[in-house]
């Protein structure tokens, strides 16, 4: 899934006057601080996947609005970087503006840190706010740039200079649920933390990713859309726990619940000049990929180099493998939510061309029914709701003033989730509205077949997501087609709808910590079909890790669902399946309609379920 708001407009090339306006006073801001090139990816102050709207300088300056991209200007140009997931929406959205589209991991295209080093002279500036930049990228554009010379000016935002209209800073109150929810107490979570800090040989770690705050804490927040998380840092020692946030999210609950749990509170403005005055007796456990360049300086110069230790976060792992409380929730919400998308695919397979229907109000319509569920906090992200050539583009969401007609006939992709009082959702389905082509119905098999493969997986214990990916992507490798995004990814716990570390991706990347599946974590299996100007597929499940048999060889491991929605026969097209293939879309829906339909309580959905989910054959 995806969160990224974007609108297709047809017509003659166009100028964004707008935009150019922008970059022409950020340019005259660079030239007035000495700024040479001047660098904005999309990130908060802790290299949050996705940022609030005070955050979204890039798509300020450029009107690319997808989750992943930084640009880079200069006095007479300016790029953006982004991966393959929004190629064709950015550039659709940035056409007219001047700046060039790199498309990342393309052949023949440089990296960002490549382009600056061919590009840059001896003696210039570059200049970002450091903030808002990783350390990992920041000591990795040093490196790049080592011999040239150049020199980084990091603690001036230019955007904040230029953007008059800027939104706020987010601010909402942080809140509680019921303890029995988590498995584990702040207390003994912090224990476990401590214990890993002790093993690192630190006495004290800087915590800044905001789901590890949250998760550790056993609080939530609403400082991001759809993520339930704080603005917030916390600084821990052996023996105290220092909590930055906003005086004004602070509640008189959560005063208590601090003071119970012995949190020392601070103003989340003061982290900087905290940081600055602490005397380090030890070493400090530091995150290089999830602490912002800024306060990387900030401790190196308090500190010294010697006693930064740098190794991940521990509640990195530790969110990821769920406790048994955790994972009996999950199944219980997994069910609870697939029933209710059933529903809403008999109510858009049965009023398609009958009732008026577009790509908002279906989307409208499915958040309303699943706000109708026990337990429900909010929408893991803005649904995704796509039709006919729109869902080629990965991340679109149809807004109100902007959207397609779903007419009978083609498909409709729909990629929605809902966070809960015990769970976390995602799920997407392509439903077919009216007739579709024989290719449409060989790419929607090959991409069931992926889906089917890779659930149906058996591993030794100590593989990886890329030993796995290739089980996804292969039906379709075999069609020549491939999508330009990983095939799965990690899922909170009443927490971000991504999560890591753990992933499946097929690719090597030079410098990327892997992370073997075990028990407890939980997954996206979600591989897919992208042909700009014609089509889109996804079919996503999420996948649990559990224990297989264990013998001679080693600890199996496998996979199950935890998602229960049937696949569109309509689409099914048995001459590109195997008998083994046509077995397990069978037992897959035999286990639909077992587990969801005593959920529905109108018997005509009840009846199309069984439809839905018949028995195939050759």
């Amino acid at each position: 899934m995806a969160l990224e708001i974007y609108t297709l407009k047809e017509g003659p090339k166009m100028e964004n006057v707008a935009v150019k306006n922008r970059l022409s006073l950020l340019r005259a801001k660079m030239a007035e601080y000495g700024i040479d090139y001047y660098m904005m990816p999309t990130s908060d102050f802790h290299n949050s996947e996705y940022a609030a709207d005070f955050f979204k300088a890039r798509e300020y300056f450029t009107g690319f609005t997808g989750s992943n991209g930084t640009v880079v200007i200069s006095k007479d140009w300016a790029g953006l970087w982004t991966d393959g997931r929004y190629f064709i929406q950015a550039e659709k959205e940035i056409e007219g503006t001047g700046v060039t589209l790199y498309r990342m991991g393309n052949e023949g295209v440089p990296t960002l840190n490549e382009y600056l080093k061919d590009n840059m002279k001896d003696g210039q500036v570059l200049g970002f706010d450091g903030r808002v930049i990783a350390t990992a990228i920041g000591l990795g554009i040093e490196k790049a740039l080592k011999d040239k010379k150049v020199s980084f000016s990091y603690e001036r935002d230019l955007a904040d200079e230029v953007w008059t209209d800027r939104p706020a800073l987010p601010c909402h109150e942080i809140y509680k649920l019921k303890e029995e929810l988590f498995g584990k107490s702040f207390k003994e979570k912090l224990a476990d933390v401590r214990k890993k800090m002790e093993e690192y040989k630190c006495d004290s770690h800087l915590l800044s990713k905001l789901d590890d705050i949250t998760w550790l804490t056993n609080l939530r927040g609403n400082d991001v859309e759809c993520n339930p998380v704080a603005l917030s840092y916390a600084f821990i020692t052996l023996d105290e726990f220092h909590f930055f946030v906003q005086e004004a999210e602070l509640t008189d609950e959560i005063k208590a619940y601090c003071k119970d749990n012995d949190i020392t509170v601070h103003d989340y403005h003061e982290v900087m000049e905290f940081l600055k005055n602490r005397k380090y007796t030890g070493n400090i456990l530091v995150d290089k990929n999830n602490i912002n360049y800024s306060t990387y300086r900030t401790l190196l110069d308090a500190a010294g180099k010697d006693k930064l230790v740098y190794n991940d976060n521990p509640t990195e792992l530790m969110k990821a493998i769920k406790n048994d409380t955790e994972m009996k929730n999950i199944r219980e919400v997994y069910i609870r939510d697939s029933a209710k998308l059933c529903e809403f695919m008999y109510w858009v397979k049965t009023n398609v061309g009958k009732i008026p229907m577009d790509e908002y109000s279906a989307a409208m319509k499915l958040d309303s029914m699943r706000a109708e569920l026990p337990g429900f906090i909010e929408l893991s992200f803005p649904t995704i709701s796509a039709y006919g050539p729109n869902a080629a583009m990965m991340h679109y969401e149809a807004t109100k003033e902007d959207h397609a007609e779903v007419k009978p006939e083609g498909m409709l992709l729909v990629d929605s989730g809902g966070t809960y009082e015990g769970g976390t959702t995602d799920v997407t389905r392509t439903i077919v509205v009216g007739p579709i082509s024989d290719e449409v119905k060989k790419h929607y098999t090959g991409t069931c077949l992926g889906m089917l493969h890779l659930a149906n997986a058996k591993f030794l214990k100590g593989c990886t997501g890329r030993n796995l990916d290739i089980l996804a992507r292969q039906p379709l490798w075999a069609m020549d087609i491939d999508y330009k995004c990983g095939t799965g990814h990690g899922i909170g716990y009443m927490l971000n709808v991504h999560e890591g570390p753990h992933n499946i991706r097929w690719q090597y990347r030079e410098g990327l910590k892997e992370y073997e599946l075990v028990p407890g974590m939980i997954v996206s299996d979600e591989p897919g079909v992208y042909k700009e100007g014609s089509h889109g597929i996804r079919i996503e499940n999420i996948i649990e890790v559990v224990e297989g048999n264990k013998n001679d060889d080693g600890q199996f491991l496998g996979f199950e669902h935890l998602t229960y929605a049937p696949i569109d026969l309509e689409a099914i097209d048995t001459q590109y399946m195997q008998q083994g293939d046509i077995d397990l879309l069978n037992e897959y829906h035999k286990a639909v309609f077992e587990k969801v339909s005593p959920l529905i309580k109108d018997q005509a959905i009840v009846d199309w379920l069984k439809e839905q989910t018949r028995p195939i054959s050759k």
